[in-house]
């Protein structure tokens, strides 16, 4: 006795394909992921290959054959590397020594407060500090300790501090998360064995938080390359710190020649996913095992 399937209820049809209630929650992610990230990029990439003159490399080409743009890309890189490193050196240490305090939540809530001010009233905040009247320069002179203002501001410093500050509670909350999920029960081992605090944690902590910290450099160097309020406001923008962004904000809103705009931000991303992917595979040849124990 043959079922007529139109007497079938949709619902249990798409049970049967696999589309349950559950399965269908996923489509409001993936219709978010294709409006937001997926035909932007696209976009984007179409675009990059419509120059307003010339073949469709010829955005490409242009931005290679200026040493003005493509030197923009080691700029990033100098302030983008450094800054990460800075950060996760910062953060490990910090991280260790917050996950044993028993108030581990209302320190972690100051250190994470830079995140809730944002990047320009950071920079703002810089500038009233390290300026040639800001109180650490006037501490310094009344001290005696220099006889003219150290120049912090509108330089590399000033960009580096700021995304230092901007940046650090990123990277101690990823560091964190990754070591609270370490079992505290494989330190307590070794110690039990007679391995003291350095071979502890060069043996047991360290290979165990590769990953997360692998991750954690990917996150931290995404972020800090895309910098451009704290280059515009605490840097030269059109001088020693003029970043790939600026690049890009002036070929759109300067040239309004959005197609090399575009290629620009396709320059950008490219490098950005060169180094993550070096990072990532530097990760697999130190580390083999599963992919880290953290919470985040």
């Amino acid at each position: 006795m043959s079922t007529d399937i139109s007497s079938i209820p949709l619902k249990q049809r798409l049970a049967a394909r696999g589309f349950d209630g559950l399965t269908l929650l996923v489509v409001p992610a993936i219709l978010f992921l294709l409006a937001l990230f997926i035909y932007p990029f696209l976009y984007g990439l179409v675009l990059s290959f419509e120059p307003k003159q010339g073949g469709m490399f010829a955005n490409y080409q242009r931005f290679f054959s200026d040493r003005f743009l493509y030197g923009t890309i080691a700029t990033t890189l100098w302030l983008a590397l450094p800054v990460t490193i800075a950060t996760l050196l910062l953060a490990i240490p910090i991280a260790f020594r917050v996950r044993l305090m028993q108030n581990q939540r209302l320190l972690t809530t100051i250190l994470v407060i830079p995140i809730t001010l944002g990047t320009v009233l950071v920079a703002q905040g810089l500038l009233n500090y390290l300026g040639p009247q800001g109180w650490f320069n006037r501490t310094l002179l009344t001290l005696g300790i220099i006889s003219t203002p150290v120049k912090l501001l509108h330089n590399y410093w000033g960009v580096m501090l700021s995304l230092v500050i901007t940046g650090f509670p990123f990277t101690f909350l990823l560091t964190l998360s990754y070591l609270s999920g370490i079992d505290p029960a494989l330190e307590q081992a070794g110690a039990t064995l007679g391995a003291g605090p350095w071979e502890r944690f060069k043996h047991i902590l360290l290979p165990l938080l590769l990953p997360g910290l692998a991750i954690t450099f990917c996150l931290s160097f995404v972020q800090a390359f895309s910098v451009f309020p704290s280059a515009v406001l605490l840097g030269a923008p059109s001088g020693p710190t003029r970043v790939i962004s600026i690049a890009a904000y002036q070929a759109a809103f300067e040239e309004y020649d959005y197609s090399m705009a575009s290629a620009v931000a396709m320059i950008m991303g490219m490098v950005q996913l060169a180094i993550v992917v070096l990072v990532l595979a530097a990760r697999g040849l130190l580390y083999r095992g599963p992919a880290g124990g953290g919470k985040g």
